[in-house]
């Protein structure tokens, strides 16, 4: 496969484990937010639901924004986003199966000298 594509590849990877984070995470905060608005809770279960919620959006912001603008970057052929590529890939290895796979991938296209010619 040609090294350009195989960039794109890991891009849009990037980008789709990035939307996918977000999808989780908006879903956990309707979950929490929704559950919050049950009748029978008291005033301390909902305020911890609704913070649960709440955190889920900051979580999100800090993990998967980061991925999505990795990715479009790694589309975009930036050099700073091939050097935050290899960070979230030395990263994702601890995500035990696809972020694992993803990180090795990922740090094998981006630590190619071919790949690297591409970001100059």
């Amino acid at each position: 496969m040609e090294r350009t594509k195989l960039v794109d590849l890991v891009g849009g990877l990037w980008v789709l484990a990035g939307v996918l984070g977000l999808i989780f995470f908006f879903l956990m905060f309707f979950i929490f937010l929704g559950v919050s608005f049950l009748p029978d809770l008291g005033y301390t279960p909902r305020l911890i639901l609704r913070l649960f919620a709440w955190g889920s959006w900051v979580l999100a912001a800090i993990f998967s924004l980061p991925q999505i603008i990795t990715g479009l970057g790694l589309l975009r052929r930036q050099e700073w986003a091939r050097i935050l590529g290899i960070v979230l890939s030395v990263l994702a290895l601890f995500r035990f199966p696809l972020g694992t796979a993803l990180g090795i991938f990922s740090l094998y296209i981006l630590t190619q000298r071919e790949t690297i010619s591409l970001f100059r």
